[in-house]
């Protein structure tokens, strides 16, 4: 397959990604529901290829390998708690970039846990995004204590999706994709589903239109949207994916703008471009060093 045709459906699942924030923000149910139910629904639609192609695969995964994907899971799974519970605090700007910057806590992770070193250039660069994100808090604060409170969460889930990919690193390595990908989803809608029932909050009933926004959310956010980066790193460089993932905001953004007239603000516009260009020029150091954490786990993401 030509890569030029690729690189065309990596954009047109970067852009069905960027759909994700506003889904949810039309949505009426809580964060909780829309987070099992996005992941419950996209198992669902993974279990007819996993029973034809991967069933055997499975079977014989090893106790450690399983305890590995289960809690990569449960990141998986409070990493969309709190991104989508963001989307009630924030805007969509804020919350779609500030959970973007997940590098920075997987080269901190990469560092305390697997003892990967990272270059001067590419601290330089985490160093840059996160001058970003103080930046959007810091205009954001003066919007009111609920607003600083979403970019908290979506920092959060910046955090754990950060955990999921440094443990899928680990897991990666004996699984396929697939495999993978579904005890992963499994681990987590079980995460949600427990989070859900010991919260008390209400699993149904929702009008049609909730259960068609859930379906959209797995289909379209996260099988033509995320499926789509994990199997095209067969064909471009992580690198690529990674750089094409930044244009998530940028379009959610966009849609925010039309939809719910969110115009955002000077603070904002600031932060967000400094927190790009720096994750940008860090994912672009990849192709002259491998000094850096692998760039291949930075694409396969959550989380949104």
């Amino acid at each position: 397959m030509k890569k030029i045709n690729v690189k065309l459906i990596v954009l047109v699942g970067v852009v069905f990604v960027s759909f994700s924030s506003i889904i949810t923000k039309f949505s009426h149910a809580p964060s909780l529901v829309i987070a099992t139910y996005r992941l419950g629904f996209t198992l669902l639609l993974l279990l007819p290829t996993v029973i034809k192609n991967k069933i055997d695969e499975i079977r014989k995964i090893d106790k450690k390998t399983l305890r590995i994907c289960i809690i990569s899971g449960v990141s998986l799974a409070l990493h969309f708690a709190t991104w989508i519970s963001s989307l009630r605090y924030t805007s969509v700007t804020s919350s779609t970039v500030l959970v973007n910057t997940h590098p920075i806590f997987i080269v901190l992770g990469s560092y305390l846990f697997l003892k990967d070193k990272s270059s001067k250039k590419a601290l330089l660069c985490i160093g840059i995004s996160l001058t970003g994100s103080i930046i959007i808090s810091t205009g954001d604060s003066s919007l009111g204590g609920n607003v600083l409170f979403g970019d908290i969460l979506a920092i959060l889930g910046a955090f754990f999706v950060a955990g999921y990919m440094l443990i899928g690193r680990v897991a990666r390595q004996k699984l396929s994709v697939t495999s993978y990908t579904f005890i992963v989803y499994l681990s987590s809608t079980v995460t949600l589903f427990i989070l859900t029932i010991s919260t008390k909050t209400p699993l149904y009933p929702y009008p049609p239109e909730e259960w068609l926004r859930f379906l959209a959310l797995a289909f379209f956010c996260t099988i033509l949207g995320h499926s789509i980066f994990s199997w095209a790193l067969e064909y471009v460089k992580p690198t690529f994916i990674s750089t094409a993932v930044l244009g998530e905001p940028a379009f959610a953004t966009l849609w925010a703008l039309i939809l719910f007239n969110e115009v955002p603000t000077l603070w904002q516009i600031t932060g967000s471009s400094i927190i790009l260009y720096g994750i940008f020029k860090f994912t672009r150091i990849k192709e002259s060093n491998n000094d850096i954490p692998d760039v291949k786990t930075f694409s396969s993401r959550r989380y949104k």
